[in-house]
């Protein structure tokens, strides 16, 4: 498992046992302290992991090429445009439906 997220799941069950402490009652002091200690396990032991993990340690995620944006210009997109409307009209005339190749339902 990487560093990072193992940080992250440590830091999610601190949470957790930070909330089911603060639930139990002051009666049951016992519970409590196995569940501080416990607590106390999962501090230390998400410090030694991010201590361990350097940068150079992990691999380095690929930087993200361009952003999603369409790399088409205006004048390509009229051309599709046009294309398909020639496709829709010739599968119109040939009585079929342009996306599936299935003959066209005849309405009354």
């Amino acid at each position: 498992m990487k560093a990072k997220k193992a940080v992250k799941r440590l830091n999610r069950v601190e949470g957790l046992l930070s909330n089911v402490i603060d639930g139990f009652a002051a009666g049951e002091r016992a519970v409590k302290e196995l569940l501080a200690n416990a607590k106390a396990a999962v501090v230390r032991a998400r410090k030694s992991v991010s201590v361990k993990a350097s940068p150079a340690a992990e691999k380095k995620t690929p930087a993200r090429a361009r952003s999603a944006k369409s790399r088409i210009t205006a004048e390509g997109r009229k051309k599709l445009s046009l294309a398909a409307k020639k496709r829709w009209a010739v599968a119109k005339r040939k009585g079929v439906s342009a996306v599936t190749g299935r003959p066209l339902a005849k309405t009354a």
